[in-house]
């Protein structure tokens, strides 16, 4: 090749000199295709460029047009799809023109390739088929078989596999009959990989074995590896992962030997995947990246969003879903800048799986309705069907069993449809899924069996693991214990050699509880052990964004393990190791949060190391403490006393159903009544229900002093499940509870006259709370909020949305005068303002309206609105806290619904979890709809208590009594919903360092 080149340049050195611009031009053409083979495409691009200056200087249309045709094709082989499209259509017009048929029959068919690649398959086809009528026109038996292969090739990526096969055949009896061994070859490698799409592997590799034949037969080093290439892709398909390496480690020699860059990051992309498929994931990433640095190297763009997407898969399958979702919006973008509609299609596919393993279910939705939009926009069935059941599986996560069904039966008939043996396999593995949940496990059994022998058939090592997991769920829900072990254990193997860590901690966890049933309380133990340090390694090592750790731990399998762990260890009675395995999983991203925070040692993940850190802090505590697990109708709890023993103590409670959650229950029952006709410090209603809610205000205020014994006993039986068991250990008038589940909303405060009660998402958070370095919280300064304009933040018929709250912005004037403080009121108090001042202060105390779902506030937009005010402009969102650096000793949300949020392991996740993840000491929070005139009241009791010195449970309690005591206020709706989370803490109100705010 190189003697050609040196060929190349001496004659174009002599055309140069005999001034021959036609022979100048045929050399730079010659020059340009030895370059574009070498893949050297920036100096072929350079050579064709002046092969077509020449032609357009001497007015050779038909040269002009062969030029854009080649430039065509080396912009296609850079992924640059829509440039190559123009130069194609720049060729096609001019051998219109000129009558060029031949050319033009070239030209559809460069444009053909071009839009396959671009995902558009039917325009694909459409100019296969120009290009196949032409050829057949003018008698161009050789272009005719290459019109047959190309049209194959788009109806195997449209998932129309037969005629694709159909196709593939006619090109090779063209072939076989005009001698072009070569292309004869390529036919062969065309049917395997058509028949490889069928799931009909060794089929498959026959044929790939007669191309690589006819390859070495002819001297075809490129043919030969990319047979190579096809019998490993093959071999991989079937589980044989060391053989498929062989193969594209022989294609990668092959492609080094020939110079052919692009063939080579080929290779190492796809002996990535094989060690991924053998669990050797650092290595496949080893091998993406080397594919990633040639396709940027050679200016391969849809090179490069393959190697993203590679890299993503690789990344998933070791748990660090974050570089999974960055790698795959590599991958996205490029494909949307390339218009890459298929490849844009599969990345939403993946960005959808990435996020539906991280537990957030609804994003993973929205992910793959896109992905199905573009499947059936460019009529790609396979990926129509991948994408149906992905979205089944995201419903079904869901609960929504019966979208779920809808959704896997089209799975169903579209792998059936296009003959995906594996799809089949796993879509019945679906619907079984789906029958179990809805207790029909006979017929779950029948469909798993139906996905066993398929994945077996097929070899599809994964997806036989699937199917013994969900056999195994199956006979375990009908208490066929040794069965269900027998198929537990293959799924626990099965995970292991694949080497996929999500399928491996929920292979563990799952054979552990089933072990507890049969009452091997020890090998139990060693599985949901081992399922818990899986699952720990994927959190603290692979995520880092707190969203992301929050939905990963709150996933159905990682709280399995850590319910299955302290069960198990209560049952063997090491109730001291109970608690600390159930401590340690608990409010694990607040505490990673913290140690960021405070600057303080990292918790190890060995358990071993962190039992005895656990065991420190239990030493430390100076306060009667209870924590409290539950599970289903028992409650259990360890109270925790300074310098004693924990003792445990359980309570079974009567439960009408065995589905119902006992203890959100009871203190729904408990704070129905209680809640009731409370207005307003909470998002507008409609005018009719604020006039039916005030007319049941007036109603029960009426009967205030009848009903305030009354109300009061409601709390009995919420405090007889939780405090009165051992109510006989606690030590002075203060208890901190860490509570679980549904008592995470519980009114703790207001349970008892005589003790303080504040809650903590967990002993670790307190404990790293409580030794924040001195220097780090604000001793001076407050910010006070109240009442923010909201008249521009109006609905579709431009009506305020929200109503002034005139005793909000006279309850930060009343705690300004206390304190000596200019509060931010009316359009002063807006979102921008506040952030700018929040993380300069002692305290902080904001009295607005209040979201419902997350008690995320509302804030005055900024003066530049006018209408339309997006909210984020003015709402107060968790993210926005959690991005500030506070200072705040303790903040005060006097807002409706501040205390809630979503319920999981971390707590409650709303506003308040934000402030204390952003470094405040202590929240003071709301669990519903507060008054605002009693709000007014019970604020000024507390600030002059805490303006006397005492602690913030303290003033707390003396505000809870305040109102108790009183005529107008004494009904508990009214001074329960206030909680205190965090430390008790105390503020200093020094006249020497107070400024006025303005």
């Amino acid at each position: 090749m190189l003697k050609n080149i040196d060929d190349l340049e001496k004659h174009l050195t002599k055309a140069k000199k005999n001034n021959n611009r036609t022979e100048e031009a045929y050399t730079y053409n010659r020059l340009g295709i030895t370059y574009f083979t070498l893949n050297e495409f920036q100096k072929a691009i350079n050579y064709h460029n002046q092969d077509l200056s020449i032609a357009e200087e001497v007015g050779d249309r038909a040269g002009e047009g062969r030029a854009y045709g080649n430039l065509g094709n080396v912009y296609q082989s850079l992924g640059r799809f829509k440039e190559a499209i123009n130069y194609h259509n720049q060729h096609l017009s001019i051998a219109q023109v000129v009558g060029d048929r031949a050319g033009e029959g070239s030209a559809y068919g460069n444009l053909g390739n071009a839009y396959r690649s671009l995902g558009k398959f039917q325009e694909a086809i459409n100019y296969h088929n120009q290009h196949l009528s032409i050829a057949q026109e003018v008698g161009d038996r050789a272009g005719e078989g290459l019109a047959y292969g190309n049209l194959g090739n788009a109806y195997d990526s449209l998932g129309k596999f037969q005629e694709a096969i159909n196709y593939h055949n006619q090109d090779l009896s063209i072939a076989q009959e005009v001698g072009d061994r070569a292309g004869e070859g390529l036919a062969y490698g065309n049917f395997g990989n058509a028949y490889q799409s069928l799931g009909k592997f060794q089929e498959a590799i026959n044929y790939h074995n007669q191309h690589l034949s006819i390859a070495q037969e002819v001297g075809d080093r490129a043919g030969e590896g990319l047979a190579y290439c096809n019998l490993g892709n093959a071999y991989q398909s079937l589980g044989k992962f060391q053989e498929a390496i062989n193969y594209h480690n022989q294609d990668l020699s092959i492609s080094q030997e020939v110079g052919d860059r692009a063939r080579e990051g080929s290779a190492y992309g796809n002996l990535g995947n094989a060690y991924q498929s053998l669990g050797k994931f650092q290595e496949a990433i080893n091998y993406h990246n080397q594919r990633l640095s040639i396709a940027q190297e050679v200016g391969d763009r849809a090179g490069e969003g393959r190697a993203y997407g590679n890299l993503g898969y690789a990344y998933k399958s070791l748990g660090k879903f974050q570089e999974a979702i960055n790698y795959h919006n590599q991958c996205l973008s490029i494909a949307q800048e390339v218009g890459d509609r298929a490849g844009e299609g599969r990345a939403y596919g993946n960005l959808g799986n990435a996020y539906q393993s991280l537990g957030k279910f609804q994003e993973a939705i929205n992910y793959q309705n896109q992905c199905l939009s573009i499947a059936q926009e460019v009529g790609d069935r396979a990926g129509e069907g991948c994408a149906c059941g992905n979205l089944g599986y995201a419903h079904h996560s869901l609960d929504n069993f019966q979208q779920a069904s809808v959704y896997y039966n089209q799975h169903l008939s579209i792998v059936k449809e296009v003959g995906d043996r594996t799809g089949v396999g796993r879509a019945y593995g679906y619907l079984g899924n789906v029958q179990h949940s809805l207790g029909n496990f006979q017929q779950a059994i029948e469909y798993q069996k139906k996905h066993l022998s398929i994945a077996k058939e097929v070899r599809d090592r994964e997806g036989e693991g699937l199917a013994y997991c969900s056999l195994g769920m199956a006979y375990g829900s009908l208490e066929e214990f040794q069965q269900a072990i027998y198929y537990l254990r293959q799924y626990r193997n099965i995970a292991e050699e694949v080497g996929n860590k999500l399928l491996e901690g929920d292979a563990y966890c799952k054979l552990g509880a089933c072990l507890i049933f049969l009452g091997c309380w020890n090998e139990a133990l060693f599985h949901v052990i081992t399922s818990v340090e899986i699952f720990d390694a994927i959190r603290a090592s692979c995520i880092s964004e707190d969203v992301l750790k929050i939905s990963f731990r709150n996933r159905e399998l990682c709280q399995g393990a850590y319910s299955c762990l302290w069960l198990v260890l209560v049952m063997l009675q090491l109730t001291d190791e109970a608690l600390y395995a159930a401590e340690k999983g608990r409010a694990q991203a607040l505490v990673d949060a913290l140690k960021i925070n405070y600057g303080l040692t990292s918790l190890s993940l060995k358990s071993n190391e962190s039992e005895e850190e656990l065991k420190i802090i239990l030493k430390k505590i100076s306060v009667s403490t209870v924590f409290v697990a539950v599970q289903k109708e028992t409650i259990n709890m360890w109270v925790l006393r300074k310098e004693r023993k924990a003792i445990f103590r359980q309570a079974e409670l009567k439960v009408e159903s065995a589905h119902e959650d006992y203890f959100a229950v009871l203190l729904e029952t408990t704070l129905k009544n209680i809640r009731a006709g409370v207005d307003v410090r909470c998002e507008n209603r409609s005018l009719d229900e604020r006039k039916d809610n005030q007319t049941s205000s007036t109603e029960k205020d009426d009967q205030t002093s009848e009903l305030s014994q009354d109300t009061i006993d409601c709390f009995k039986p919420l405090y007889n499940a939780v405090i009165g068991p051992i109510e006989d250990l606690l030590d002075g008038d203060e208890l901190i509870v860490v509570p679980d589940g549904a008592l995470s909303l519980a009114p703790w405060a207001a349970l008892s006259e005589s003790l303080r009660i504040r809650t903590v998402p967990s002993l670790t958070s307190l404990k790293f709370i409580e030794d924040s370095p001195d220097e780090y919280h604000c001793k001076s300064g407050a910010l006070l909020v109240g009442d923010p304009c909201l008249k521009k933040v109006t609905n579709k018929w431009g009506h305020p949305i929200y109503d002034q709250l005139k005793y909000a912005k006279k309850e930060v004037e009343m705690i300004g005068e206390i304190l000596k403080y200019q509060p931010l009121t009316g359009e002063a108090a807006t979102k921008k303002e506040v952030l700018r001042r929040i993380n300069s202060v002692a305290l902080v105390h904001i009295a607005a309206h209040g979201s419902k779902e997350t008690g995320e506030i509302a804030l005055a937009p900024d003066p530049c609105w006018e209408s339309k005010i997006p909210k984020e402009e003015y709402f107060l969102r968790m993210s926005d806290i959690k991005a500030v650096k506070l200072r705040a000793k303790l903040v005060v949300l006097s807002c409706c619904h501040s205390g809630q949020g979503e319920v999981s392991s971390e707590g409650v996740v709303g506003i308040a979890r934000a402030f204390l993840f952003a470094g405040a000491r202590s929240v003071v929070a709301t669990l519903w709809a507060i008054n605002d005139e009693t709000t007014l009241e019970f604020m000024k009791s507390f600030y002059q208590h805490l303006r006397g010195g005492e602690s913030a449970s303290s003033a707390l309690q003396r505000a809870m009594k305040c109102l108790r005591d009183s005529d107008k206020f004494s009904a508990p709706k009214y001074w329960a919903p206030f909680v205190l989370i965090g430390d008790d803490v105390t503020i200093e109100f020094d006249e020497s360092n107070r400024e006025s705010r303005k």
